[in-house]
């Protein structure tokens, strides 16, 4: 059997899950070693095996718990908010050429803003409780939604628009009937990649903050102990990861199931 027919066949999800797993393993086995036998100080980087032992610790205790609702609960907020937003303003600004050219400017300028520069001022203006994480979650996700949103009104298919008008139907009824639909993969992806930057901002904004309640929170008092605990810090980045990685399989899945003719389309073009 020659190489190019192995590599020709198609990659079962048993094939990519067990890859995964085992890239996973190498990863922990590595970090095992390096504390284990004294080529990273126990101190800064505790065992794979104390990390995830510390990890599965926290998710009994209470208190833990408490933090991680909270930082579940501004980074769902946040993000529900900004797709809320973002969704409609990038149909309008995709749909409204002169529009899209006013604001342009000022799009690109508030873009490029760190969301953790703006912590000051949010929290001169609102205080330091949850409104301030869902505020910054809300400013950091709300770009890639909006871009996404854009973009994928620029790719529909004109013939379909001017089929749609032909029969008499308003420039409101060919927006809802066929733009949104035909962008709504691309809005998919702008939501996964928003679910991202919600989560690093919620954790940031709680470790910058260092108030209230949360993961990051939590990692910015273990921090401040004298010694620092790296082994809760740690743990509490575990759970961060995770949530991560999860959500981010979640939200594939989703996107595949409900896309499939989009997938398929891009694959016959490849």
């Amino acid at each position: 059997m020659s190489a190019a027919t192995v590599l020709a066949r198609p990659v079962t999800a048993a094939t990519r899950w067990s890859r995964r797993a085992g890239g996973v393993l190498a990863f922990v086995v590595l970090l095992e070693l390096l504390s284990r036998t004294g080529l990273v100080d126990a101190e800064f980087l505790p065992p794979a095996t104390e990390i995830l032992q510390r990890a599965g610790e926290l998710l009994l205790d209470p208190a833990f718990r408490t933090h991680a609702a909270t930082s579940l609960l501004a980074w769902a907020a946040g993000l529900g908010l900004a797709a809320a937003i973002a969704v409609p303003l990038g149909l309008l600004l995709g749909s409204v050429p002169i529009l899209d050219a006013a604001m342009r400017s000022v799009v690109e300028f508030l873009r490029p803003i760190p969301s953790v520069a703006l912590i000051p001022l949010v929290a001169l203006v609102i205080g330091t409780d949850l409104r301030l994480r869902i505020t910054l979650v809300v400013y950091a996700a709300l770009w890639p939604i909006l871009y996404n949103t854009m973009y994928g009104l620029r790719g529909v298919d004109p013939v379909a628009k001017e089929s749609l008008r032909s029969y008499g139907f308003g420039r409101l009824a060919v927006l809802l009937r066929v733009s949104l639909p035909s962008s709504a993969p691309f809005i998919t992806t702008g939501l996964r990649l928003s679910a991202g930057v919600a989560l690093i901002l919620t954790v940031s904004t709680e470790i910058v903050a260092g108030r209230g309640e949360g993961i990051g929170v939590f990692i910015f008092f273990a921090g401040l102990a004298v010694p620092a605990r790296m082994v809760d810090i740690l743990a509490g980045v575990f759970w961060v990861g995770l949530f991560g990685v999860l959500v981010n399989a979640l939200l594939v899945a989703a996107d595949r199931r409900a896309f499939r003719w989009h997938h398929e389309r891009l694959g016959a073009r490849t």
